[in-house]
């Protein structure tokens, strides 16, 4: 049995990949179809309905739990919160009117941009 390159399997996902809609933006649809549902019958509706600060809050609370998975260098639990992580992330965007492109444009603008001169360049 060969072994497998780990390089040529990322270069054929993304080929493969090319076109398909990315799963956080299918996700985001989702938490916007839910807007104005019945908080009774959908967790996307009922932190809508609670508002931005409802919805901040479950999203720290689920940051603080992917750092503490982190810390306890438990990559499964880490998976799993950090799944937890960006549903919450995308209900926030969606809270406050965020869409996924205006992120996406934001990462492809400070694409090749070093963190340290992106930092230094941020107005106080």
């Amino acid at each position: 049995m060969s072994e497998r390159d780990p390089q040529r399997d990322i270069q054929s996902d993304t080929q493969s990949n090319a076109g398909a809609r990315h799963v956080l933006d299918v996700l985001y649809e989702t938490v916007e179809s839910r807007r104005g549902a019945d908080p009774a019958s959908s967790w996307t509706a009922r932190l809508l309905a609670g508002g931005v600060p409802a919805v901040a809050k479950k999203t720290g609370e689920e940051a603080v739990e992917a750092i503490l998975a982190a810390m306890a260098e438990d990559p499964e639990a880490l998976t799993a919160e950090s799944a937890d992580l960006l549903y919450h992330l995308l209900v926030l965007w969606a809270a406050c009117g965020v869409t996924p492109d205006r992120v996406w444009r934001e990462l492809e603008r400070r694409e090749g941009t070093s963190g340290l001169a992106e930092k230094a360049a941020r107005t106080p």
